[in-house]
């Protein structure tokens, strides 16, 4: 079967190192030979420009760089293909290091202490056990698993939500509308993993955070968001942080990305801010996943980590 081209189709940074790598093993352009390009088997995607794809008669199958798909599905020519998502360790690991790191952080009091130094106090904070602390992950899957397994590890009290039943061993898990509220009453640290859907865009409003235990351990509730920024209502969480809903916040992503140096979330003593970082795509171990899904499926084989149309994900 002859391999054809892959098609690099990314906005947003320069792609000059995956074209590299791709390269590797087969022929790499940045724009279709004309609307219906017949040479473009394969398309490697970030927030591909729209209908780009729409019209490639022999493609067959499109790669996500990211490990989130919803901007694939932005675009209104979106051809009936498969579509492959990113599952790899290292992204794993990324991931997982983020959630341990902020979820750590905000239990072992780090902002109380950071705000402490530049004011020269020695003060200490009552510190609780990790077993006094319920971390609830909002979204089972592969990585929020992963998160699951070492913070039970640590030996937190771990609660898990999602739209199907995802169980896991030593995590109490809720499912669907009608264990989310009984979820939240029960987290005091809300991590968030959740894809982005329209079932999911904006769930993380207002509403939802009142529900988060705030007597507690930790003095306050606590949001944590590693998945997309617009599974949250930028302007509730301030108003949760300013009124005692929440009593920190960690954010990785926003409403808008990069986040307008006006956004008042930058400064706000109760928040930390990080440039969607908590989990970078790294071509080095990426690209070879891609490949290897390539050829495989060109064997006949099946492509792993397939996106489901109908959920979004």
């Amino acid at each position: 079967m002859d391999k054809g081209k892959i098609l690099l189709a990314v906005t947003g940074f320069h792609p000059q190192h995956w074209r590299e790598l791709l390269a590797a093993d087969r022929e790499v352009v940045l724009e279709p030979d004309g609307a219906s390009d017949p040479s473009i088997t394969y398309a490697v995607v970030w927030k591909q420009k729209p209908n780009i794809l729409a019209s490639l008669p022999n493609l067959r199958a499109i790669f996500s760089i990211g490990a989130g798909v919803d901007h694939i599905f932005t675009d209104p020519g979106l051809p009936d293909v498969p579509i492959v998502r990113v599952v790899a360790d290292n992204l794993t690991q990324y991931m997982t290091e983020y959630v341990v790191w902020r979820v750590l952080d905000h239990h072992r009091q780090g902002m109380f202490y950071r705000a402490l130094q530049p004011k020269k106090m020695w003060r200490e904070a009552q510190q609780r056990p990790a077993g006094d602390i319920s971390v609830g992950i909002m979204g089972l899957g592969h990585l929020g698993r992963a998160a699951a397994s070492v913070l039970l590890s640590l030996g937190f009290a771990v609660n898990g939500w999602s739209r199907t039943d995802r169980p896991m061993q030593g995590v109490s898990t809720y499912v669907g509308e009608a264990g989310l509220i009984p979820f939240l009453n029960a987290t005091d640290i809300l991590v968030v993993l959740l894809p982005l859907t329209p079932q999911t865009q904006g769930i993380i409003n207002y509403g939802l955070l009142k529900e988060l235990r705030r007597h507690n351990g930790l003095g306050g509730a606590v949001l944590i968001n590693a998945g997309r920024g617009r599974l949250q209502k930028d302007a509730d969480i301030l108003r949760a942080l300013d009124d005692g809903t929440l009593k920190e916040a960690s954010l990785d992503v926003f409403e808008v990305e990069p986040l307008p140096k006006t956004s008042p979330l930058w400064s706000h003593p109760k928040l930390f801010v990080t440039p969607h970082a908590a989990a970078t795509s790294d071509p080095e171990h990426l690209v070879p996943i891609m490949l290897r899904q390539m050829a495989a499926f060109e064997r006949g084989e099946k492509l792993d980590n397939l996106v489901d149309r109908e959920a979004g994900y």
